[in-house]
């Protein structure tokens, strides 16, 4: 009966008219305009969300809507490039970037995951103030008490040992951070669709707090480590081979963050757009291998972005654990 259901969709689907597409249609373009940040914020093709563009300058501070700026406008001497070193961004009448500030898609999209988080812990505080530890919470609270306990005991004591209660919080907030920009960003619609962990600013900025925890939170033992190892002394002097292999190490781990998370993400996100675009490329083929390549795309697209789903806790989860094993092996005796 599926099959039969299946075949009658791709002869329906073959009759309708061949879909109007450009002759010369730039897939890659188009993969990484949808992938990049903007200034506006696409609903549909005839709803558009224009964003506060915030620009500092010599004379002051301009505010200003990103709708001034459509289709090459020009607006109090401002313009967005459309090549160049600055494509895509706002420049003045000599072609310079000003300081800018602007809420962009990528910042919007920020606000919404600190709005979420903040919302889904400050609820469930709520339900514990009312009701007390000797009931046992169901449903979503239930939810998020069991991957709170799991971040807690199974993450941060396991990977740290003793003392991990002060870095708890701060993986809580990593993990439920990455998480929730992940699922957000396979959502098609508002408030989704921002690639917030597919940009290296977010996954750098993160890693930079990793970093910090890492570090600044260590014992002197760890630096003793990194400067002076308890390695036979030929490989300290005259050559510090191994401080410069444990110094070079120290960002390292950052870097290895930083691209994971993001190269995973971006990855995901092109693939499904690739496939997305199987629909439009093959448009000009005729009526039948139009249809036949829409159904192909659609259940990849399907398979794919629930195949994403898994990735996004994964990474979550990678990111979180790394973390708190690079902060155990700084905080080990």
């Amino acid at each position: 009966m599926r099959i039969r259901l299946l075949i009658y969709i791709i002869c329906v689907l073959g009759f309708v008219a061949p879909i109007k597409a450009e002759e010369n249609l730039d897939v890659s373009k188009l993969i990484f305009e949808h992938l990049g940040d903007s200034y506006e914020w696409h609903i549909t093709e005839g709803a558009v969300i224009p964003l506060p563009c915030i620009l500092v300058n010599k004379s002051g501070v301009d505010v200003f809507l990103s709708n001034k700026l459509e289709h090459g406008a020009t607006y109090k001497g401002y313009h967005i490039a459309e090549e160049g070193d600055h494509e895509g961004k706002i420049v003045n009448a000599a072609g310079e970037r000003p300081f800018d500030i602007s809420i962009t898609k990528n910042v919007l999209e920020l606000f919404i995951v600190s709005f979420l988080l903040c919302s889904v812990v400050l609820g469930v505080a709520r339900w514990y103030k009312k009701n007390g530890y000797k009931k046992a919470p169901g449903g979503f609270v239930g939810m998020i008490e069991v991957l709170i306990e799991f971040l807690d005991k199974d993450v941060a004591k396991e990977s740290i040992g003793h003392g991990y209660e002060k870095f708890s919080p701060y993986l809580m907030t990593v993990f439920l951070f990455i998480l929730t920009s992940n699922l957000l960003g396979l959502l098609p619609v508002f408030p989704g669709g921002a690639n917030l962990t597919g940009n290296i600013a977010v996954t750098l900025t993160c890693a930079v707090t990793a970093f910090i925890a890492i570090n600044f939170f260590a014992p002197k033992s760890h630096f003793k480590e990194i400067f002076w190892p308890d390695v036979p002394i030929f490989l300290k002097v005259p050559l510090p081979i191994m401080p410069t292999i444990e110094f070079i190490g120290l960002f390292t781990k950052p870097f290895s963050l930083t691209v994971r998370l993001f190269a995973n993400i971006m990855a995901g996100h092109i693939i499904i757009l690739a496939l997305t675009s199987l629909i439009f490329v093959t448009a000009q083929m005729g009526s039948a291998m139009c249809a036949s390549m829409t159904v192909v795309s659609v259940l990849f697209c399907i398979f794919m972005n629930c195949l994403e789903m898994l990735v996004a806790f994964i990474q979550a989860y990678v990111f979180t654990i790394l973390t708190a094993n690079f902060i155990g092996l700084a905080h080990s005796e």
